[in-house]
């Protein structure tokens, strides 16, 4: 629902911050690696993840798209909830998750307050594949093809269509024809593909 929010830091603190945007207070949680980026800032721009659930709505946010990025892949695993997921990433930094994860080191994820031991094999079994692309693990940019895949996955996901059947579908286009270069033909030709 939102994106980002761009405005003033009124209050800061290691977990969470309130922003001021056009005079309307926004409260903000935020993991520590966050807090770290800010501290200093008098105003900003955080990337933002709103959890909604039946007790309310959270709002969360970051410093840099890819700890947004991992934190979205981090709570879609079963038992991984947005606070066990915003721990990870204040004791971890989202490149050193996605390493963990890519290279199956169990005992790092296992560090982090809340994970066990099946949590964390459940961490590398889910996200190996996915978090193995070049916006995680590396500061490479992602490329202009992966980020087609990315603007595409999020739009069926968006149109209610599980993220598991989404990246098959565009997975299974991009195979049979890669000279795709518009995202509206890949969605069209996605969709019909499920």
């Amino acid at each position: 629902m939102y994106a980002y929010l761009d405005g003033k830091f009124t209050y800061k603190s290691p977990a969470q911050v309130y922003m001021d945007i056009n005079g309307v207070g926004y409260e903000v949680n935020i993991s520590l690696t966050t807090y770290s980026a800010i501290q200093s800032l008098e105003k900003g721009k955080l990337f933002t993840h709103l959890q909604v659930k039946e007790d309310g709505h959270t709002l969360f946010g970051f410093f840099e798209q890819k700890e947004k990025e991992m934190f979205l892949m981090l709570i879609s695993v079963s038992g991984v909830g947005a606070s066990t997921a915003r721990m990870m990433l204040s004791s971890l930094r989202s490149d050193e998750v996605g390493h963990a994860i890519t290279h199956g080191n169990v005992r790092l994820l296992e560090s982090v307050k809340g994970i066990g031991k099946k949590t964390a094999e459940r961490l590398v079994l889910e996200l190996k594949d996915k978090v193995n692309k070049p916006s995680f693990g590396s500061e490479i940019s992602m490329a202009a093809g992966n980020r087609l895949e990315q603007d595409a996955l999020t739009a069926l996901t968006a149109l209610g269509i599980s993220r598991q059947q989404a990246e098959q579908s565009i997975q299974k286009i991009i195979r049979s024809e890669p000279g795709i270069l518009h995202l509206e033909e890949l969605i069209k030709k996605a969709l019909k593909a499920i």
